[in-house]
């Protein structure tokens, strides 16, 4: 009877060895007040015990779609998470739930991708990545639709900023720094406070870039000074 029960934990512990490790996450925006996201977290919850998935952590907000990923606590304690428990897939019940800005989401799933993390989505019954961590082709497919929209976005935004400028010069103003300036240490560290706090956490200048949109060489100039 001893061996017997000894052999169901052995095969127990073995199932749970062999289950991938997922993470949840769940959002809704701050900008609706009648929003929860206990509905995605039961939704993924129960695709998880059909799949057979293990849920090792629960990760949720309630933010405005506007922020930048770097003002989003939960997500990045997710991306921390991840990198130290062996994670197999994150769960979304859509990928808008990633972030509403477009890029956002894109710079997110890179990350992702960089530690062979897939992103399951739920809607439409895809992952990011294959079993052998290479891109999916079909998600590939949606990704590269959404690169193409913040593509336009951005276009249209310089695009913006460039008539702008040109008004503004056309009626006598100009536009630059003043010769000679040069931030100051502490105007540095006001104005790129999140960059210099994500550096000093530990995070690659390339991760961090995608992150912020801070150029490379600034976070390198950063991280020499204050890290």
């Amino acid at each position: 009877m001893m061996y017997i029960k000894h052999t169901s934990l052995t095969l127990y512990h073995k199932l749970i060895r062999e289950m991938e490790k997922v993470v949840i996450f769940a959002r809704v925006s701050s900008d609706n007040g009648t929003q929860d996201y206990e509905r995605q977290i039961n939704d993924l919850q129960t695709l998880s015990k059909a799949k057979h998935w293990l849920v090792e952590a629960i990760f949720a907000e309630k933010i405005s779609g506007a922020k930048k990923n770097i003002e989003r606590t939960e997500l990045m304690n997710m991306i921390k998470y991840i990198k130290s428990h062996n994670i197999n897939k994150v769960l979304v019940t859509e990928l808008s739930r990633l972030g509403r800005d477009t890029l956002q989401v894109l710079q997110t799933i890179e990350i992702l991708n960089q530690y062979k993390v897939s992103v399951y989505i739920q809607n439409y019954g895809i992952e990011t990545l294959t079993t052998k961590g290479d891109i999916n082709p079909t998600s590939q497919l949606l990704i590269t639709i959404l690169a193409e929209v913040a593509r336009m976005e951005r276009k249209t935004i310089r695009e913006r900023i460039a008539s702008g400028y040109q008004n503004f010069r056309n009626n006598g103003g100009k536009v630059g720094r003043k010769q000679g300036y040069r931030k100051s240490d502490e105007t540095m560290k006001d104005e790129y406070a999140e960059e210099i706090r994500l550096l000093k956490k530990g995070y690659s200048l390339r991760n961090v870039a995608k992150l912020t949109h801070t150029s490379v060489n600034t976070l390198r100039k950063l991280y020499d000074k204050f890290c």
